[in-house]
């Protein structure tokens, strides 16, 4: 393990980029899902169980991931911006 502490602007620029990009495959995991269950044609409790939570659950669960993203995304950018501003860079 090196001795460094603390991070490469350029790479936490990139990690924050790459964190907030998945936001769009998130939302369109969830657009997809919810598109074809609604043009899917299934009826009866198993269904309704699914799309329970799939309502519920299981997007809740994405937007929080995506919340989390978002945030850690920007808390990147932020950092890397404030690194070099006293790196003088």
């Amino acid at each position: 393990m090196s001795g460094m502490y603390g991070a490469d602007p350029d790479q936490l620029q990139t990690l924050g980029t790459t964190l907030k990009r998945q936001m769009d495959a998130i939302n369109g995991v969830m657009s997809s899902i919810s598109s074809v269950l609604s043009n899917t044609t299934w009826q009866g409790p198993a269904h309704d169980r699914f799309a329970g939570e799939w309502q519920g659950a299981f997007k809740g669960a994405l937007n929080r991931l995506n919340q989390a993203f978002e945030a850690a995304g920007q808390d990147c950018v932020a950092r890397a911006d404030e690194l070099r501003r006293v790196m003088g860079a």
